[in-house]
C-alpha cells in the first residue's frame, strides 16, 4: 500500500448506521451563479464546501463578484463584473459551463482553463451557442482553453445547441439570460437530454428569484429579460453523495438512514428511492430521514438511467453483488465526464473479476468472485464511491486516491469510516 492508496473499510457485519451528507454540489453552484447577478446581496446558508464550489467562488470573485465567506454560510454581494480575469475550472462541469455565459456580461478579456482532463470535456455546443448571439470568444476553441472578450452586455435571444452530451449546456445559458438584453431562448436540437431534472432544477431556481421562464414547449425554454431577486437561500444536501451510503445497506444486508432528506426536490439522486427498491431492498422516507434495509441477498436489475447518470458508479457496485446478470442502460453521455466512467468502471471491476461487458449506452455486468487489490478512480470522486461500496465485500482491497472525494465530500473518508465504530 502507498500513501495514494486507502484501505477500504470490509464490512464484517452488516451495517447499522445513521448518516448526514454535506450539502448539493449542484443546488450550491446554481445558486452561486444566481446570487452573483441579483438585484443585492444574497445569503447562502449550507453551501457545499469541497472544491468544486470553491472554484465557483474563486471564479465569480476573480470576476469582481464580492465574496464574504464564514462557516455555514457565505454572502454574495453583486457588483460590475469586469476582466481582465482567470477562471481555474479545476474538474468541475458547472464551473466551466455555468461561467462563461456570467462572464460574457463582464467587460474585459476573461482566460479559462482548468485541469488537464477538463480539455477533453465536451464544450463545443456552449461556446457555438454564445458565439451566435455575439459573445467574443478564441476563433477556434471547442473546449477549455479559451478566452472570452467581453463588451459589458450580450444581446442574447435564441439560440439552438445539441445538449445531448451535457444538460449543463442548456442550464448555464439559462442562468444568465435573464441579463442579456433580449433574454435568452434555448432549443435542444439532438437526441434526449441526459440529466434533464437538472435543467429543471436550473428553472425552479430562477423562478424562485422572480425570473420568468417558459419551458411549455418539448426541449426549449425560453429566459424572459429582467431583474434576479436577491433571495436568501438554504441548500439541501446532496442526495447523490448519499448513494455510497444507503448502497451499504443493500450490499451488506443492513440498514442505513439519511437524514434531512427533502420531501420533495429536483435532485436526480432522489431515484435512488426507486433504484434501491429494484435491487430488493426496503426503502422508507419518514418525515425527513430515508431508510434503506438490505436483504440477505442483491436482486439483478435493467435499469435506465439516463436522467440520473451521476449514480452510475455506485449501480454498477452495487450490480457487482447481484444475483445474476444486471443491465445499466442510457448513460452513454458518462463517457464525456471527469473521465470515461464507462471505461473507467468496466476497467476495475473486470481487474476485480467481474463480468462486465461496454455497450454503446451501457453496461452489462454479469457478477463473479471479486478479489482484493488496487481500485483506481481516474481523479473522479464517484469512482471513489464505487470503489468504497466494493470493499465492504472484498477483504483488502485498497481505493487510490481517496481525497478526490473532496470535489464533493472533502470528510467521506472518515464520515465512511465512521459506519463501522
Amino acid at each position: 500500500m502507498t500513501s495514494q492508496h486507502w484501505p477500504a473499510p470490509y464490512a464484517d457485519r452488516p451495517v447499522d448506521a445513521v448518516v448526514d451528507v454535506p450539502a448539493s454540489k449542484s443546488l450550491t453552484n446554481r445558486v452561486l451563479v444566481l446570487a452573483a447577478i441579483a438585484e443585492g446581496p444574497t445569503v447562502v446558508r449550507n453551501p457545499l464546501v469541497a472544491r468544486d464550489t470553491s472554484l465557483m467562488l474563486a471564479g465569480l470573485a476573480a470576476l469582481g463578484v464580492g465574496i464574504e465567506s464564514s462557516d455555514d454560510r457565505v454572502r454574495v454581494i453583486p457588483r460590475p463584473l469586469r476582466g481582465p480575469a482567470a477562471v481555474d475550472c479545476g474538474l468541475a462541469g458547472t464551473v466551466m459551463r455555468f461561467l462563461p455565459p456570467v462572464a460574457a456580461l463582464a467587460d474585459g478579456r476573461i482566460d479559462f482553463d482548468g485541469d488537464p482532463r477538463s480539455r477533453t470535456r465536451p464544450m463545443g455546443e456552449l461556446l457555438g451557442a454564445l458565439r451566435s448571439i455575439g459573445v467574443a470568444l478564441s476563433p477556434a476553441a471547442r473546449t477549455l482553453p479559451f478566452i472570452l472578450d467581453g463588451t459589458g452586455s450580450v444581446k442574447g435571444g435564441a439560440v439552438t445547441v445539441d445538449a445531448s452530451a451535457s444538460s449543463q449546456f442548456v442550464s448555464g445559458l439559462l442562468l444568465a439570460g435573464a441579463r442579456y438584453e433580449h433574454g435568452i431562448d434555448v432549443r435542444h436540437d439532438g437526441k434526449p437530454i441526459p440529466s434533464l431534472p437538472h435543467v429543471e432544477m436550473t428553472v425552479a431556481a430562477l423562478r424562485e428569484r422572480g425570473v420568468r421562464v417558459d419551458d411549455a414547449e418539448p426541449d426549449r425554454w425560453v429566459v424572459h429579460p429582467g431583474p434576479v431577486a436577491a433571495i436568501d437561500a438554504v441548500v439541501e444536501p446532496d442526495l447523490s453523495t448519499a448513494a455510497p451510503f444507503l448502497a451499504a445497506a443493500a450490499v451488506t444486508g443492513g440498514e442505513v438512514s439519511v437524514r434531512g432528506w427533502p420531501a420533495t426536490t429536483h435532485q436526480p439522486g432522489d431515484q435512488l428511492r426507486w433504484i434501491l427498491g429494484a435491487f430488493g431492498a426496503q426503502v422508507e422516507l419518514t418525515g425527513d430521514v430515508l431508510r434503506v434495509r438490505g436483504r440477505d441477498r442483491v436482486s439483478a436489475v435493467d435499469l435506465d438511467l439516463h436522467d440520473a447518470g451521476e449514480l452510475t458508479p455506485v449501480v454498477a457496485a452495487i450490480c457487482a453483488f447481484g444475483d445474476g446478470s444486471s443491465r445499466i442502460r442510457g448513460i452513454a453521455h458518462l463517457r464525456g465526464h471527469e473521465t470515461d466512467r464507462l471505461a473507467a468502471l468496466t476497467a476495475e471491476l473486470q481487474a476485480r473479476g467481474t463480468d462486465v461487458e461496454e455497450t454503446p449506452d451501457g453496461l452489462v455486468i454479469r457478477p463473479l468472485a471479486l478479489r482484493a487489490g488496487v481500485f483506481h478512480t481516474y481523479n473522479d470522486h464517484r469512482m471513489a464511491h464505487a470503489g468504497a461500496v466494493i470493499g465492504l465485500r472484498v477483504r483488502g482491497l485498497e481505493v487510490e486516491n481517496i481525497a478526490t472525494t473532496s470535489k464533493s465530500f472533502p470528510g467521506f473518508a472518515p464520515a465512511w469510516s465512521a459506519m463501522f465504530e
